[in-house]
């Protein structure tokens, strides 16, 4: 698994736990979070795009929340890069 170096990633816990399960942990050069990119492109949405903007009550609403987001961000919301359009419809477009 590859991540970069935040506190989360380099937790003895974290490691331990990939050790037993035979996942082996990659992580980025400090300072280079393009080698990481699609996963800092996604953290990145993630928070900005739905994470920051809501307050939640359980872990339950935090859950049910990022079950329907990506069917949203890829269904419902226009992509300027796409020319306006949702991915679904750039999708549907090229098959």
């Amino acid at each position: 698994m590859r991540c970069d170096n935040g506190p989360e990633y380099i937790s003895g816990a974290l490691l331990s736990w990939a050790a037993r399960h035979g996942i082996k942990i990659e992580h980025i050069r400090r300072g280079k979070p393009q080698q990481n990119a699609y996963s800092e492109r996604h953290n990145r949405t993630v928070r900005y795009g739905w994470l920051a903007r809501t307050l939640f009550d359980t872990i339950k609403q935090v859950q049910d929340e990022a079950t329907r987001w990506p069917w949203t961000y890829n269904h419902e919301r226009q992509n300027m890069a796409l020319g306006s359009i949702t991915p679904m419809q750039k999708l549907a477009g090229v098959a």
